[in-house]
């Protein structure tokens, strides 16, 4: 097996490799080479960011997993696009309280064009008001939208490809991860970051989880959101037992092993898992987070959140 500096130097395991060691090594051992790999290869700071649900539910896409989809019947609340300055409340909300980013996230397969003028609109007072750093997640947008989209100041754009391409299309045919892809490179393209991750314990097996890190390698995504399935009564996954903590713990090992620079977001669903947890986790993996509610689960107390992070001897993205 690579030694920590093999595995430095080739960009981190591959799956195949990934795989062997899932089966050769304890859950303490994985955590110990993470570590050993995140120390060596990523800043001492933890990035936070936080979300907005700024449009939500009657989404027409089927994907089984979700809240918000039209497919199903879960009492998700359903509003149309949030004005500007209800944004703004919530982005000065997120300043406030120290966390370093924050994302307009919006229900949908993508923003109609008046959408994308109100987003650019509100975009633009929230950088006049508030010096916080701007992402946005609004599903299939073209090149078009997201090149105004930057110049209004989003710096990333988030379209998680959520699973590995031999499962996605049991969980989803409305869409397919080639256009999820595809609105990725076209956000790159027009001058943003990208921002595209999973989420764990939908069914899908250790392999397919590292097939879903080998297709975020090949796209050079460096921030990962990692979520956790929380099944929702009303969804298709409504009956899915959740996954264990420990197999929580050495899927993200594995994911770091994988992607040794990249930001792991630890994003929804963290907030079932112990405080041993998450302690382990944050101290051997995650090196970023969602904090706050997500979009239509509670997330964890924010304050609880920076003192795990200082606790596991992070410093904290210093805000813009």
């Amino acid at each position: 097996m690579k030694s920590i500096e093999e595995i430095i130097a080739s960009g981190g395991l591959d799956a195949e490799e990934a795989l062997a060691w899932n089966c050769a090594m304890t859950t303490d051992e994985l955590l110990s080479m993470a570590r050993s790999v995140m120390l060596r290869c990523c800043p001492p700071d933890f990035d936070t960011c936080s979300i907005v649900n700024a449009k939500s539910g009657k989404c027409p896409e089927n994907c089984k997993w979700c809240a918000q989809s039209a497919h199903h019947e879960t009492g998700a609340e359903e509003y149309g696009l949030l004005p500007a300055d209800r944004l703004l409340q919530s982005a000065g909300l997120c300043r406030s309280k120290g966390i370093g980013r924050f994302s307009i996230v919006t229900s949908g397969r993508r923003l109609k064009p008046s959408e994308v003028d109100s987003i650019c609109e509100a975009v633009r007072l929230i950088r006049a008001e508030c010096d916080i750093c701007l992402c946005l997640s609004a599903g299939l947008l073209g090149e078009e939208d997201l090149v105004r989209l930057k110049c209004a100041g989003i710096e990333r754009y988030h379209c998680n490809l959520e699973t590995a391409p031999s499962f996605f299309p049991s969980l989803c045919t409305t869409h397919t991860l080639e256009q999820k892809k595809a609105t990725l490179r076209a956000a790159r393209a027009a001058g943003m970051e990208i921002c595209s991750g999973g989420i764990i314990g939908m069914g899908e097996t250790m392999r397919q989880r590292l097939e879903l890190i080998t297709e975020l390698k090949e796209l050079e995504v460096r921030s990962v959101p990692v979520n956790i399935l929380s099944p929702i009564k009303g969804t298709a996954l409504e009956d899915v037992e959740p996954i264990s903590e420990d197999e929580i713990l050495r899927t993200v090992a594995l994911f770091r092993l994988m992607m040794p620079d990249a930001r792991l977001r630890f994003a929804g669903g963290r907030a079932r898992l112990s405080e041993g947890t998450v302690m382990k986790a944050i101290r051997s993996a995650i090196n970023a987070a969602i904090l706050g509610d997500m979009l239509t689960t509670a997330g964890a107390d924010v304050s609880a959140d920076f003192r795990r992070i200082r606790e596991a001897g992070y410093k904290l993205s210093d805000i813009r």
